[in-house]
């Protein structure tokens, strides 16, 4: 496939739903007219069965050199793809064909203009912070790893409650027993944080959260917390615990490790079509109530 000055667009698509498959076929038809070229990675080259566009294997150079990566799906295609969005500092673009699709952008309908507005390069990129994790074990880094959304501290075993404690820069800060405990981005406030209890971030705002998941005390309410602090998770559970990253990547935690949390050294870098504010975005993806709302939006 031949493309204008060298253009490409690496495609991530959650090849389990036929919607998905529909729509990148559709979405490499209009970008290989505009001049385009496409790539795909290895793994998912078969199910999408597209012709003349580049395969590459899955790893994180395989977004070196695209203009943009595009990711079908729901939330969970789209973390996925920023996995490989964020070493290259590539703008990630979602198209949104699961159920809520927070981080997504456009959807599905909007697939024509999509096309043409990434042919033209008409899009804004906003930076997204980000969150780098590390297991330390005996003094020492034995893990090391990152997270959009977030990382959560969680038990290991069901029927046990997960004993942890809680610094903030160095200083003790609380002891909790419980199922664990989420440590959240702006971004992901909306996500895992939300569902345990914590505030709604918007994503301007500089911040990391600290959300107890069914903690066992009565001072067990989220923390907000300046993005230059350093956040530590201390296990004291015998049968260990389990940390996931954005859900995703699991690191096995032992008693006595340290799970230490701050802001990433690289962002994810997302691509934007819309100036629509946040607060739409919250009141469509929660389809929070506002009929009588009197007010306006100038032009």
């Amino acid at each position: 496939m031949s493309s204008e000055r060298g253009r490409s667009v690496l495609l991530v698509a959650h090849t389990g739903r036929p919607g998905a498959v529909n729509a990148a076929q559709e979405l490499t038809k209009r970008l290989a007219a505009a001049g385009l070229a496409v790539r795909v990675l290895e793994t998912e080259a078969a199910d999408l069965a597209l012709a003349d566009v580049d395969v590459v294997p899955v790893e994180p150079a395989a977004a070196d050199g695209a203009e943009l990566v595009v990711a079908l799906g729901g939330d969970g295609t789209l973390l996925r793809a920023a996995e490989l969005s964020r070493p290259a500092l590539t703008p990630l673009l979602g198209i949104n064909l699961g159920h809520v699709g927070f981080l997504a952008e456009v959807d599905r309908s909007d697939l024509e203009t999509t096309a043409e507005r990434i042919a033209g390069k008409s899009y804004d990129v906003e930076e997204r912070l980000t969150l780098d994790v590390a297991v330390v074990r005996s003094e020492e880094v034995a893990v090391a790893n990152w997270a959009l959304n977030d990382v959560s501290v969680e038990k290991a075993s069901r029927e046990r409650m997960l004993d942890t404690l809680v610094e903030v820069d160095g200083r003790p800060l609380s002891r909790w027993t419980g199922d664990g405990i989420v440590c959240a981005t702006p971004t992901g406030s909306t996500a895992y944080a939300f569902s345990a209890g914590g505030p709604v971030v918007w994503p301007s705002v500089r911040a990391l959260l600290v959300v107890p998941i069914s903690a066992h005390a009565l001072f067990a309410r989220p923390l907000v917390i300046s993005p230059e602090s350093r956040i530590t998770v201390a296990v004291h559970s015998a049968e260990g615990a389990i940390a996931f990253c954005d859900g995703r990547r699991t690191m096995d935690l032992r008693a006595g490790d340290r799970v230490e949390v701050g802001e990433g050294s690289q962002p994810v870098r997302l691509a934007r079509l819309r100036s629509a504010p946040f607060t739409d975005r919250l009141v469509d993806k929660f389809r929070l109530p506002i009929s009588g709302w009197r007010g306006h939006i100038d032009d």
